[in-house]
């Protein structure tokens, strides 16, 4: 008996590590937007669209509105993220810190239960295309979304957006164009 169970237990064990080099591996592929500059990606963004296999995030799509995030690079090279989504109540506000890991436009945010944040590509003017995997109750999930500096996208930004995020498997039915909201002022600097 104690055998048996000595064996399914070394099973389980093995199972569970070729999944996390499976993740590990499915995340190695996921390429950084060459030389990024923490400085240029600063300020206001807009998150117009997002594609994300989290059964959360498919709970409350048809409820979500356009967020902004108010981003500053830190002498670190971290990032101090201010985010600001709208809803029914008003305007609800996060402050979260990107910590960087290594390479330049990779991060992690443990206070969100962001494990991966990459910056895949951006033009800093108008577009940025960011990924993140993440887990949220218990479960895992990966999500991109699109940034614009604008609350309208660019045909080049949505291009950009899509080709990526099919690339990590994510299909178009998975993906939602957020409504804009003035329930948040823009940078949230007056907002109630």
């Amino acid at each position: 008996m104690g055998q048996r169970m000595g064996m399914w237990m070394r099973a389980a064990l093995l199972s569970c590590v070729l999944a996390l080099l499976q993740v590990s591996a499915a995340q190695a592929e996921v390429l950084l937007q060459p030389d990024f500059d923490a400085k240029k990606f600063s300020g206001l963004w807009y998150v117009v669209s997002m594609v994300s296999d989290c059964k959360v995030f498919w709970g409350k799509k048809d409820h979500l509105l356009m967020s902004t995030r108010e981003i500053n690079a830190t002498e670190e090279g971290n990032l101090s993220v201010h985010m600001e989504f709208p809803g029914a109540d008003g305007c609800n506000q996060v402050d979260a810190e990107y910590l960087r890991t290594g390479s330049q436009g990779h991060f992690r945010v443990p206070a969100l239960g962001y494990l991966d944040v990459r910056i895949v590509e951006m033009d800093y003017s108008s577009f940025a295309v960011v990924y993140i995997y993440k887990e949220l109750e218990g479960a895992f999930s990966t999500m991109v979304q699109l940034y614009s500096r604008t609350q309208e996208a660019s045909p080049q930004a949505m291009k950009a957006f899509q080709d990526f995020y099919l690339t990590v498997g994510l299909p178009d039915a998975m993906r939602v164009t957020l409504p804009k909201s003035d329930a948040c002022s823009p940078g949230g600097k007056d907002a109630p």
